[in-house]
C-alpha cells in the first residue's frame, strides 16, 4: 500500500481547489484539465499497476518469475489460456492466493477457438465425457506427429487443447456453467503460497483458471506496486486479447512492460505494433513503459537474427534506457539452481524432477537443461581461457548438464545469470520503482498544473493591476467617469454603425428571416395577380376603350387592342408593386427598430443621455424616404411593362407565330364580335409577353434595387447618427451629474468588494500553491515549484487593501482643504 508523505496528505483537496478556482473563470474554463486530473490519480494511488503485455510465447510468465525469483506462474510455449495474474505485496506471514476459474461457458469458447485453428471439426460438447476424451486423443495424436510438443506452433496449440480439456475434467466441480467462482487457497487446504501456487502453476489447473491474485512478500511489490500479467495479445480467443488492449487502456494502469519477440522472431508482429499505439493514447501511461526484447538468447546462435534485432532496436527505440533483451528461462532458471547441490543433482531432483519423468528408461529433457547445454557449446559467450567445457553426445542432455554445472560450479552460474540480462533487467526497474517511480509520478501532476497555475497567477495580477489603477475617494472616481464618457459616445456610435451595417449585410444576403418572408409574400402576389388579370381581361373592354378615344372611327386594329391590354396589366401590377413593397419595407423597419432597442449599445446610450439621442426618429425620417424611393423603383419598373417584349415579334419565335394565327382570325370581319372570338389567343398573347417581364423582376430586379436602396440610405444615416451621438456629450454629462455622486459611492464599495474577493481568491490560490509545493519539497522536487501570487513583492491581505484606501482618502481630502 503507499504511504503518501504527511506534506501530501491533503493533495487531493490543494488540486481540486485550484482546478475549482479555474472554472470559477469564464475566460480560462477551456483550459484542458484532463492531464492534471490522471497525474493526480497516479500520484496519490494506492497502487501502481504494471501490466506485462506481449504475445503469447513472448515469455512474460517466465520473465515475471525471474523478476521475483520465484516460481509463482505456470510459463509454457503456447499456452493459450486467458488468465489474468495479479501480483501484490503481503506480509511474510500473511501470503496467499485467490483463485477465479473460467466459466463452462469460457472454457467451450477457447476449445472451439483452439480446434479451429488446429482444424478440428470434433464436437466440443463438455457434457460428455466421450466428446472430451476423443479432442484430447486427436491432440494427443497431432503433438505425437508433430514430433514433440515443442516441436511446431501446431503441436504447442495441440498441448494448450489437451491441458485445457484435463483442466475442466479435474476441476470440474468448481467450474459454474455461465459463472466465475472464487476460492480461497484455504478452501483447497493448501497452508502456504508455495503450495497454492503449485496448484495454479500445473499446467492443466493453470488452463481453466480466469484469474490468479497472488500476495506475495517481496520488496519489489511494496509501495502499492502490482505486477499484472495479462492473455497474449494473440491470443486464440478474441476476447482474451481484446481484455489485455482493454487493460493497456485502462486509466488504472500506471506502466507497461511490453515483452516483445522480435528476439526470437526477426521483426514486431502487427499485434506488437497495435499494443505500442494504444499504450501513447493512455494518458495514464505516458513514458512509464520499459520495452524487453525477451528470448535473446535466440540471437546467440544466429548472426542475421542479432543484426536485424540490433537494427530494430537503433531505428525504433532511441531511448535505450529502458530497454531490454533478456532470456527469462535462463536468467530464472540460473537463481533457482543457485541453491541446489551436487546431491541434488543441480535441481534434477527437484526443481525439475516433474519435467524429467518420462515413460520410458530413459530421462526426459527439461527445456531448460537443452538451453543450458546449448548455451555452453554454442553461445560464444563463454571464455576458452576462463570456462573449459565440453559436451558429450555421447552423455544424456540431463548427464552433460550435471558434469558440466559439478567441474564449472557457481562461476558458470553467475556467468549464464549475466548474459541472460535479468539482472540488468531487475536492477533497473527496481530503481524505477525504488527510487524514479514516486518523484516523476509527482513531476508530471507539477508539470501539468503548471500552466493551470500560470494562467490563474497571470488573471489575478491582471484583475489587480487593474483594481489599482482605479480611483480611491468620490471626486475621483467622478473625474474617471466623465474622462470616460467622451470615449463610452464614440463606442455607442460605433456600435450602431457596426450593427446597422450587420443588419443591411444579412438582409441583402438573404439572411433576414422576417424580409424573406415578405418578400416571398410579395412575389405570391405579383404572380398571383398577373394570372388573375390575365384571366380576366376582356377583349370587349379594351375594344370599347380603343373607339372610344378615336370617335371617327367604328372599327380598331388588333394592335389597338393589344396597346390597351398592355397599358392595362403594367398599371395593375405596379399598383400590386407598390402596395406589396410599401408593407415589406414598413415591416423591414419595425423588425429593424426592435433589433436596435435589444442591442446592449442603445440601452447604454439612454442609460448615459437619457433619451435615444433621436435614434429612433431619425429611423422613421429615413423609412419614408426609402418608402418613397421604393414607391418610385417599383412604379418604373412597371412603366417598363408597357413596351413589348424585345424578342415580341422576332422571326421563327412563338410569338410572332401566335400574333399571325391571332391577326388572320381577327381580319375576317371588322366588327367587335371577332375581335372577342380571338380573345382566348390575344390573352395567350399576353401571357408569353408578360410572364418573363414578371418573373425577372421579382426574381432579380427589384430585389436588387430593395438592396441598393437600404445600402444607399441606411450607412450614411448610421454615419451620421454616429456624429449626432458624439454631439450629445453636454447632454450626456448633465444627466449623468444627477446621479454621479451615487454612482461614484457605488463603485467604490464595488471597487472594494472586489478587491476583497480577489484577495480571498488570491489567498486560496496560494494556500493550496504552498501545500503542493510543500509536497513537492518533501519529494525533493524544488525546480518544479508552482508559483504563487504576490502583490507589489509582498503579500498583502485584503484587510490591509481596505485600510491602505482609507488612508489615501484621508488624504486627499487634507490637501484639497488645504489648497
Amino acid at each position: 500500500m503507499t504511504q503518501l508523505l504527511p506534506q501530501c496528505e491533503n493533495l487531493q483537496a490543494q488540486v481540486d481547489s485550484l482546478l475549482h478556482l479555474l472554472n470559477q473563470e469564464p475566460s480560462l474554463r477551456m483550459q484542458d484539465i484532463t492531464g492534471v486530473q490522471a497525474s493526480l490519480k497516479k500520484a496519490i494511488s494506492p497502487k501502481f499497476e504494471i501490466v506485462f503485455a506481449g504475445a503469447f510465447s513472448a515469455g512474460k510468465s517466465m520473465l515475471i518469475n525471474a523478476l521475483l525469483e520465484r516460481e509463482l506462474l505456470y510459463s509454457a510455449e503456447g499456452h493459450a489460456t486467458g488468465t489474468e495474474c495479479y501480483i501484490e505485496y503481503a506480509e511474510a506471514d500473511k501470503e496467499r492466493v485467490v483463485l477465479t476459474f473460467l466459466s463452462q461457458t469460457e472454457i467451450k469458447e477457447q476449445a472451439d477457438a483452439l480446434c479451429q485453428r488446429l482444424g478440428l471439426t470434433a464436437d466440443t460438447n463438455l457434457q460428455q465425457p466421450e466428446a472430451i476424451n476423443l479432442l484430447t486423443e486427436k491432440g494427443e495424436t497431432i503433438i505425437k506427429l508433430e514430433g514433440g510438443e515443442s516441436k511446431s506452433d501446431r503441436a504447442k496449440q495441440a498441448k494448450a487443447l489437451v491441458l485445457l480439456l484435463k483442466g475442466y475434467a479435474d476441476n470440474s466441480e468448481r467450474i459454474h456453467p455461465t459463472h466465475s467462482n472464487t476460492f480461497s487457497m484455504e478452501q483447497f487446504d493448501f497452508s502456504n503460497l508455495k503450495e497454492a501456487a503449485g496448484y495454479a502453476r500445473r499446467g492443466s489447473n493453470s488452463a481453466v483458471l480466469k484469474r490468479i491474485e497472488y500476495y506475495c512478500h517481496h520488496p519489489l511489490l511494496q509501495d502499492g506496486n502490482v505486477l499484472i500479467d495479462m492473455p497474449g495479445i494473440d491470443a486464440p480467443v478474441k476476447k482474451d486479447a481484446e481484455l489485455t488492449y482493454r487493460k493497456i487502456e485502462d486509466p488504472e494502469t500506471s506502466a507497461v512492460v511490453c515483452v516483445l519477440k522480435p528476439a526470437s522472431e526477426g521483426d514486431m508482429t502487427t499485434e506488437e505494433t497495435e499494443l505500442l499505439e494504444k499504450m501513447r493514447k493512455n494518458p495514464g501511461i505516458r513514458d512509464r513503459v520499459f520495452y524487453v526484447f525477451n528470448r535473446v538468447d535466440e540471437t546467440w546462435y544466429n548472426t542475421q537474427l542479432r543484426q536485424r534485432l540490433d537494427d530494430l532496436i537503433n531505428s525504433q527505440f532511441r531511448d535505450n534506457s529502458r530497454v531490454y533483451k533478456t532470456s527469462g528461462l535462463l536468467g530464472f532458471y540460473g537463481s533457482q539452481i543457485k541453491g541446489t547441490n551436487k546431491q541434488d543433482r543441480y535441481g534434477l531432483n527437484s526443481l525439475f524432477a516433474q519435467s524429467v519423468k518420462g515413460t520410458g528408461i530413459q530421462e526426459e529433457t527439461p527445456q531448460f537443461i537443452s538451453e543450458f547445454n546449448r548455451y555452453c557449446a554454442n553461445s560464444g559467450k563463454l571464455s576458452p581461457s576462463k570456462f573449459k567445457i565440453a559436451v558429450f553426445s555421447y552423455e544424456t542432455p540431463n548427464e552433460n548438464y550435471f558434469r558440466i554445472l559439478n567441474e564449472q560450479g557457481s562461476p558458470l552460474i553467475d556467468q549464464l545469470i549475466s548474459d541472460s540480462g535479468i539482472e540488468e533487467f531487475r536492477t533497473g526497474i527496481t530503481r524505477y520503482l525504488k527510487e524514479e517511480k514516486r518523484p516523476q509520478l509527482f513531476e508530471a501532476l507539477a508539470n501539468d498544473l503548471q500552466p493551470v497555475c500560470v494562467a490563474l497567477r497571470r488573471l489575478y495580477l491582471e484583475q489587480h493591476r487593474e483594481l489599482e489603477s482605479q480611483p480611491i475617494n468620490i471626486e475621483g472616481v467622478k473625474s474617471r467617469r466623465l474622462e470616460q464618457l467622451n470615449y463610452e459616445l464614440g463606442q455607442i456610435g460605433t456600435a450602431l454603425i457596426e450593427h446597422i451595417s450587420q443588419e443591411v449585410n444579412e438582409t441583402i444576403t438573404n439572411q433576414c428571416p422576417i424580409f424573406e418572408e415578405d418578400f416571398r409574400k410579395l412575389k405570391v402576389k405579383m404572380v398571383s395577380r398577373m394570372d388573375e388579370l390575365l384571366n380576366t381581361f376582356s377583349v370587349e373592354e379594351a375594344y370599347r376603350r380603343a373607339t372610344h378615344t378615336h370617335p371617327r372611327n367604328s372599327t380598331a386594329p388588333l394592335l389597338a387592342i393589344l396597346v390597351e391590354a398592355f397599358y392595362f396589366m403594367a398599371n395593375e401590377l405596379e399598383e400590386v408593386l407598390v402596395a406589396e413593397s410599401q408593407q415589406v419595407i414598413a415591416n423591414w423597419f419595425v423588425y429593424l427598430m426592435d433589433r436596435i432597442r435589444h442591442q446592449e449599445y442603445y440601452r447604454q446610450m439612454c442609460r448615459l443621455i437619457g433619451t435615444d439621442a433621436g435614434v429612433e426618429q431619425a429611423f422613421k425620417s429615413l423609412e419614408t424616404q426609402v418608402q418613397h424611393a421604393i414607391r418610385a423603383a417599383a412604379s418604373s419598373e412597371c412603366d417598363r411593362y408597357v413596351r413589348e417584349s424585345a424578342r415580341f415579334y422576332d422571326e421563327n419565335t412563338f410569338s410572332i407565330y401566335q400574333f399571325r394565327q391571332v391577326l388572320q382570325q381577327t381580319s375576317q370581319a371588322y366588327d367587335c364580335a371577332s375581335m372577342v372570338e380571338a380573345e382566348p389567343a390575344i390573352r395567350q398573347l399576353l401571357k408569353m409577353d408578360f410572364e418573363p417581364k414578371v418573373k425577372q423582376t421579382i426574381q432579380s430586379a427589384f430585389r436588387q434595387t430593395i438592396n441598393q436602396t437600404f445600402k444607399t440610405h441606411l450607412l450614411p444615416l448610421a454615419k451620421a447618427q454616429e456624429e449626432s451621438i458624439l454631439q450629445q456629450y453636454n447632454r450626456a454629462r448633465a444627466h449623468l451629474e444627477k446621479t454621479l455622486e451615487k454612482e461614484a459611492q457605488e463603485q467604490l464599495d464595488h471597487n472594494q468588494k472586489n478587491q476583497s474577493q480577489l484577495q480571498e481568491t488570491v489567498n486560496t490560490y496560494n494556500e493550496a500553491v504552498g501545500g503542493i509545493n510543500q509536497c513537492l519539497q518533501g519529494m525533493q522536487l524544488d525546480r518544479y515549484q508552482l508559483p504563487a501570487v504576490k502583490f507589489k513583492d509582498d503579500f498583502i491581505t485584503a484587510g490591509e487593501v481596505s485600510e491602505a484606501n482609507h488612508l489615501n482618502e484621508q488624504k486627499q481630502q487634507v490637501e484639497a482643504l488645504v489648497d
